[in-house]
């Protein structure tokens, strides 16, 4: 079976959280935070994969923009959630196609789906446990 991001299977596990912010750039802090990972690790990753390719400013900072989080999100998922090898990785992004982009999107918006629906239970059972606490 070849690993493509077509073949990627809805697991139990979250993808790194979704970034809210409006913002153009991200400094490589707010990008590791993002992750839940080691600025090292962001920078190793923009070494060893093409597509991560964050502007510089004046002082030499490192500038993300919304698409190298969304790489980030791929490598992340494929690397860490997968766990695929960086070549293996690396083969997959270089293969990808605009269906396989589709289906990652696609397994990102279950996933917030999930999360949402997973939070909403919550918010029910807390209703539900307050209700039965009280009496009528």
């Amino acid at each position: 079976m070849e690993n493509t991001l077509e073949n990627i299977e809805i697991n139990s596990q979250e993808t790194a959280p979704e970034n809210t912010e409006n913002k153009l750039f991200y400094s490589i802090g707010e990008v590791a935070k993002m992750f839940n990972v080691n600025t090292s690790l962001i920078r190793y990753w923009e070494k060893e994969f093409a597509v991560i390719k964050p502007k510089k400013n004046a002082k030499g900072n490192r500038l993300f923009t919304k698409k190298d989080i969304e790489n980030f999100h791929k490598i992340y998922y494929l690397v860490k959630e997968r766990g695929m090898t960086l070549p293996g990785a690396k083969k997959v992004l270089k293969n990808n196609t605009g269906a396989e982009d589709s289906n990652f999107e696609i397994i990102k918006s279950l996933k917030n789906l999930k999360s949402m629906i997973l939070d909403l239970k919550e918010c029910l059972d807390d209703d539900k446990s307050i209700s039965e606490g009280q009496e009528i």
